[in-house]
């Protein structure tokens, strides 16, 4: 069983009723779309809800025979907030048909990967062109699926919906220094200086998370996998119609990003709050506005 499955409700699902459920969903899919692939070969996708934009995508092509043969399974969760539009590009993965993106985001400071949710939509539109600059079609849902995570207390008593102008000021002078700017480059330096001097004088005495309020970083050896935390600015609950498990929806801000969460409720240690953070490590998928 794919190992997030239980993100979306599926922690207490056994294999034969996981294959019952794929087999049922390649003879009655919800959503059925089709596309020709790297090789120009008919691509199908197919894809079931468990509840609103939850569920399971199914992929594959059809024999000689007219029989469908699957070539991998995954579960997914459709963002509805736009995170970001910046530049991106598409990247095919080696080993099958599947894509990521690969955005170039100044306010987290990593380069910003993600599974591609709606693949088909870029096969029938734009396959085979890579780079996606300065359109109006590039705004980017993102969402996490996560198997564990914890709930933080904020960091201080703020308001939720406050944003940081130093944080936004950083974020140009990231954009200007990556254009070569060397003034940029030197205040970018200098801040480092100083945040490295205050960390230094304040770890002795606090917890780390008193002083680090939010994070975005690369996890494990898959470029599509973080770890975060995010400060919670909205909370939802779904139920799995498939196996009525509780599943949470957690709209997170990390870095002045915004990120939606999928995690089971089950796999959530503390209670969610506006204002409180959530700490866990996130598979990240985007769907693309093509």
């Amino acid at each position: 069983m794919h190992s997030y499955m239980t993100a979306i409700g599926f922690s207490e699902t056994g294999n034969e009723e996981l294959d019952d459920l794929l087999y049922k969903i390649t003879k009655f899919p919800q959503i059925y779309q089709v596309a020709f692939n790297s090789e120009d070969v008919p691509y199908i996708e197919m894809r079931h809800e468990v509840c609103s934009n939850m569920g399971i995508v199914i992929r594959g092509t059809y024999n000689k025979d007219d029989t469908f043969k699957m070539d991998y399974y995954y579960p997914y969760y459709i963002g509805k907030k736009i995170s970001t539009n910046c530049d991106f590009e598409i990247i095919r993965q080696s080993d099958r048909e599947s894509y990521q993106g690969w955005a170039d985001e100044p306010r987290i400071g990593v380069s910003l990967i993600f599974n591609l949710d709606n693949m088909i939509d870029y096969l029938k539109s734009y396959k085979g062109r890579t780079r996606f600059e300065g359109e109006n079609y590039r705004n980017i849902y993102l969402s996490g699926l996560s198997i564990e995570g914890k709930v933080l207390l904020p960091n201080c008593e703020v308001d939720p919906n406050y944003k940081s102008k130093d944080s936004s000021n950083r974020s140009n002078l990231v954009a200007k220094a990556r254009e070569g700017d060397e003034e940029a480059i030197e205040n970018l330096t200098l801040e480092d200086i100083d945040m490295y001097a205050m960390i230094s004088r304040r770890i002795a005495k606090e917890d780390i998370y008193s002083i680090v309020k939010t994070s975005f970083m690369p996890f494990g050896i898959e470029s599509d996998k973080y770890s975060v935390i995010g400060i919670i600015k909205d909370i939802k609950e779904y139920i799995n119609e498939y196996s009525q498990e509780e599943v949470y929806i957690l709209t997170i801000e990390t870095n002045d990003l915004p990120i939606e969460i999928c995690i089971n409720k089950k796999c959530l240690m503390g209670e969610p709050k506006i204002g409180r953070r959530f700490k866990g490590n996130i598979w990240l998928q985007g769907h693309v506005d093509f």
